[in-house]
């Protein structure tokens, strides 16, 4: 039986424009898409299904290549009693303000206080010292996937939770050498994984002293620039050096045996790269997901004119099958309560990149009309030929999605030889400002506090490939390239 459907179900409500107000914008899509809802706790989100699914796609596609690298997964507590954040002074100082602390286990008071990790560098390296006694026991390469609690002070669903879900790689070895190259080799995986799974371009380098992971020897990040202008951090690497192993005793006997303590690396990304797809690639229309994350790839309509569950549904259902056989997540929108066009809309809104309409005239025909989501282009298909059309469609659709935001990056990158030009810049233009920097702190503090702009990251290009050989700011020798931009 058919249900009664309401007046104000029967039309996709209309978005609020991105250029109107872009961040009301962001959150409406979130909420009329069902990706996310907000959780009866403040800072806290429930991940719907259809959100839920592209966060499993990235997941599978990010962990083949973490596996394909070395790595295994492995699963840590929650709970870090409060004596190992305290054993790294510099590491609980930089999150004890966004610490939660459990103090009660059922109505006992506990002993020490636990924290609920807001990472896991200080329950892993105490595993670590337990394991790793020989040159033998290394490289140590673990990954899990995990959440995370930080009581965040100003939320947005995705990009700034309380709670989040993310991977956390957590690796040893003998040497400097092989840990620097450990924390690259992660940063040249997350640059391919987010521009060829994710179609968004990004910049990777090097987080200034002041940017850099509490307790870290470097951090690097990957970058990228939203469709507001704004920077957003996607991913963070790590080269811990020996700080870590240090506080928490991991040594090995090394091939001379002598005792050394191991050198390492941490490195993650989270749901934030969900959020990413949202603000990088929606459209006033809704969202616009790349087909490699899509939780449907395609979705197929059928007209309903006259008896078409009789005449247009079994071809649907056929088309629906055989694309499915062939690895496609394609899904068939047979409802009758709703319009043709409210489904349209509606899948435009979702985000699904291609969507096939099947009606009287393409049976007779024998074909079938595909239209893409990106480019809103509509072309007909011979039925015969519809799988193999299908995925050189989805994956044309990924290309052209990268190369678009390829080019919008390129259009929204500036340089900056002076300061009054950096300024200028990042107040009328937005984007990334390509520029000098002499490394010093309070040169980059100044402009922060004038611009709002951050450096995002230190390029790992040299100041002599294109910028001039003088600090932006304060005119001293540049020791960096860099790119600053507001960020969120």
């Amino acid at each position: 039986m058919e249900r009664e459907v309401s007046k104000e179900e029967r039309y996709v409500k209309k978005l609020t424009s991105k250029s109107v107000d872009f961040s009301k914008w962001y959150v409406e899509i979130i909420r009329k898409a069902e990706l996310a809802d907000y959780a009866p706790m403040k800072g806290m989100m429930v991940i719907r299904p259809y959100g839920y699914a592209v966060w499993e796609n990235i997941q599978r596609l990010l962990d083949e290549r973490i596996k394909a690298a070395g790595h295994s997964n492995a699963y840590f507590p929650l709970f870090i009693p409060e004596s190992f954040l305290q054993k790294e002074a510099e590491h609980v100082e930089g999150f004890a303000p966004e610490v939660a602390w459990v103090t009660l286990g059922g109505n006992e008071e506990l002993e020490e206080r636990l924290a609920v990790r807001p990472t896991s560098e200080a329950i892993i390296c105490s595993m670590y010292s337990k394991w790793i006694k020989s040159w033998r026991d290394l490289p140590v390469l673990i990954n899990q996937w995990a959440n995370i609690v930080r009581w965040e002070k100003v939320t947005r669903p995705f990009l700034r939770t309380t709670e989040f879900l993310w991977q956390e790689g957590h690796t040893a070895h003998e040497s400097h050498e092989e840990a620097k190259k450990e924390t690259l080799m992660i940063l040249s995986l997350y640059k391919e994984f987010v521009e060829n799974e994710l179609a968004i371009a990004v910049l990777a380098g090097k987080k200034s002293d002041r940017e850099r992971f509490a307790g870290a020897l470097e951090t690097y990040a990957i970058e990228a620039l939203m469709s507001d202008g704004k920077a957003l951090q996607m991913g963070t690497s790590h080269n811990l050096g020996q700080h870590f192993s240090k506080v928490f005793n991991i040594r090995f006997e090394d091939r001379e045996q002598k005792l050394q303590y191991v050198w390492q690396t941490s490195w993650g990304v989270s749901t934030r790269l969900v959020g990413a797809l949202i603000m990088a690639h929606g459209d006033d229309s809704g969202l616009r997901f790349p087909p490699r994350v899509a939780p449907i790839q395609v979705i197929i309509v059928p007209i309903a004119v006259g008896n078409w569950k009789e005449s247009v549904l079994p071809q649907a259902q056929e088309a629906e099958k055989k694309l499915r056989d062939k690895g496609i997540r394609a899904e068939l929108d047979e409802r009758a309560e709703f319009t043709p066009g409210w489904k349209f809309s509606e899948w435009e809104m979702r985000g699904v990149p291609l969507r096939i309409e099947i009606g009287p005239r393409d049976i007779k025909a024998k074909q079938v009309v595909l239209v893409r989501r990106d480019t809103g282009q509509k072309e007909s298909c011979p039925v015969n030929l519809l799988d193999k059309k299908v995925s050189a469609v989805l994956k044309d659709i990924q290309d052209s999605m990268l190369k678009e935001n390829v080019k919008f990056q390129q259009g929204n990158t500036h340089e900056a030889k002076s300061y009054d030009e950096l300024k200028e810049v990042i107040e009328k233009n937005k984007g990334f400002v390509k520029t000098s920097w002499c490394g010093r702190q309070d040169c980059e503090d100044k402009i922060k506090e004038e611009t709002m702009a951050t450096i995002r990251v230190i390029s790992l290009e040299k100041t002599e490939k294109g910028a001039p050989g003088e600090c932006v700011f304060c005119k001293k020798k540049a020791e960096n390239l860099v790119y600053f931009a507001r960020a969120y």
